[in-house]
Parts: structure tokens; C-alpha cells; sequence
């Protein structure tokens, strides 16, 4: 099986670099909407962890994954690993509703970003990934 020059890209550079020319690959509102996002969590949590998998889908960790962010044609969908275990008092979540563990908001041209509530978010599954590591009840459980 021959890998893809994204695939090779992802595992020759270090993941911040490769996400850093992901963004500008795009040249329209996805790299923008994305730059955003990754900004937000990388404030929201200055240990996480930048990483690329799955074909070159950055993701973000911290005492396990904490998101991805994936980019289609028409949205910016960040899925949250354990997304159905947070508390989402914005109402941020609005993709993957369905599912028992992940949940995703998905960004399209011209949507606003939820700076503050998107941070809320990041450091709730933070939180959550760190207790499950040191075997603390995890809040709601």
C-alpha cells in the first residue's frame, strides 16, 4: 500500500508544523476556521499536545485525546472524543449527537466561534481525561 504525500508529510515534520501548513493549504475560510479553533484550545490549554493521525487529521491531547479537527468541503467539524460525557452549557455541540461517546460541533463559512464557551469545553474534557488517568471518579459518574 503506497502512502500519500500528506500521509508522509505527516510523519517527516513535527505535528505543530505539518497542522501550520495544513491551515495554509487551504487558503479560504477552512484554514481561517481552523487557525481559529487550534488557537482557541492551544489557550485554553498550554500543555496540550499537538498530534496528526489518521491521514493527517490534527489532533489535540492532553492525558489522551482531547479533539480532532477535521476539514470537509462545506465545515469544520471538531469532534470530541469524550464529548458525550461534558456538560455543554453553551449549546456548542451540534454534530455526532447520536453516538455514546464522541460529539462534534461542525463550523461553516461565516459562523461566529464561541471563544469562551469553546474554552469551557476544552478544559472540561481536559479535566475529565486527567481524572479517568489518575483513576479519580470522573465528575458526573
Amino acid at each position: 500500500m503506497t502512502k500519500s504525500t500528506i500521509e508522509k508529510d505527516a510523519e517527516n515534520i513535527q505535528a505543530s508544523d505539518f497542522i501550520d501548513r495544513k491551515i495554509a493549504q487551504f487558503g479560504d475560510w477552512r484554514g481561517d476556521m481552523l487557525a481559529r479553533i487550534r488557537a482557541v484550545i492551544l489557550k485554553a490549554d498550554p500543555d496540550v499536545i499537538e498530534e496528526v493521525k489518521w491521514r493527517g487529521v490534527p489532533v489535540w491531547s492532553h492525558a489522551g485525546i482531547l479533539c480532532t479537527g477535521e476539514t470537509y468541503k462545506n465545515a469544520v467539524k471538531m469532534t470530541f472524543a469524550k464529548g458525550a460525557a461534558l456538560e455543554d452549557p453553551e449549546g456548542l455541540f451540534n454534530a455526532s449527537l447520536d453516538g455514546n461517546t464522541r460529539r462534534a460541533i461542525d463550523f461553516h463559512e461565516g459562523d461566529a466561534v464561541d471563544e469562551e464557551g469553546l474554552a469551557a469545553l476544552i478544559r472540561a474534557a481536559v479535566a475529565l481525561n486527567v481524572a479517568g488517568k489518575s483513576g479519580k471518579k470522573r465528575p458526573g459518574k
